[in-house]
């Protein structure tokens, strides 16, 4: 099923968000825990290097780390909320890997609110901080809008008003724009989806297969040896 919505007069194709489920062809042999093979395929190297400089994006993990692991996530895709307590554990575990998030919010107005704040507090505070928004406002229940993040907002005792500025600027917006434009682009139609060695994988795998990927990577430096 698809949905559409205008953002920012761009016109944006919203994905749903997806566990081990096929949106495509299987370039490699690249298995959810569920045995599922999951659809995956490779980018160009300029979508990669657009992918590197994308604003908004944050690198939490190791910053030097010798295996970059990007997610594509919507707060709102339940998805997305199973896979960040497996996300936790793999920066947790991983001392080397260099995680970066890529907020990519698609699934609705209130997806768009929230990304808002997240986008906001990304400008003011420093990776661990925002990994504690991101935390707080996973820890609720229900729909996370902009009313939502301004409340873990306060609970963190960070500048409110400052935040809303930031979230309601151009700047923001664009930043939104860009997301949706490479999204689009490189054929992020599930969230989450992950980009490792230049492969977009489409859906969570788990804890375990993501572990796996990031051996291969270190092994052979392709996702599958």
């Amino acid at each position: 099923m698809m949905v559409r919505i205008a953002l920012a007069f761009l016109l944006v194709v919203l994905p749903l968000g997806a566990g081990a489920q096929q949106f495509g062809p299987a370039q490699f042999p690249i298995k959810a825990d569920d045995g599922d093979l999951l659809t995956n395929h490779s980018l160009t190297a300029d979508q990669l290097a657009q992918l590197e400089r994308l604003p908004g994006s944050v690198v939490a993990g190791n910053p030097k780390g010798d295996v970059t692991l990007y997610q594509w996530y919507d707060l709102n895709c339940p998805f997305c909320r199973e896979a960040a307590r497996d996300i936790d554990d793999l920066v947790r575990t991983d001392k080397a890997l260099r995680l970066v998030f890529v907020p990519y919010p698609t699934l609705s107005v209130q997806s768009v609110e929230g990304a808002r704040i997240e986008l906001a507090v990304r400008e003011l505070v420093p990776p661990q901080r925002w990994l504690e928004f991101r935390k707080r406002i996973y820890a609720g229940r229900g729909t996370i809008d902009g009313a939502r993040g301004l409340a873990v907002v306060d609970a963190m005792r960070l500048d409110r008003n400052k935040i809303i500025e930031i979230a309601n600027a151009d700047r923001t917006t664009e930043t939104m724009k860009t997301h949706a434009q490479l999204g689009d682009a490189t054929k992020i139609v599930a969230t989450p989806a992950y980009v490792i060695q230049g492969v977009a994988v489409l859906g969570h795998p788990g804890l375990e297969p993501l572990r796996k990927l990031v051996r291969s990577v270190r092994t052979c430096k392709k996702v599958v040896c």
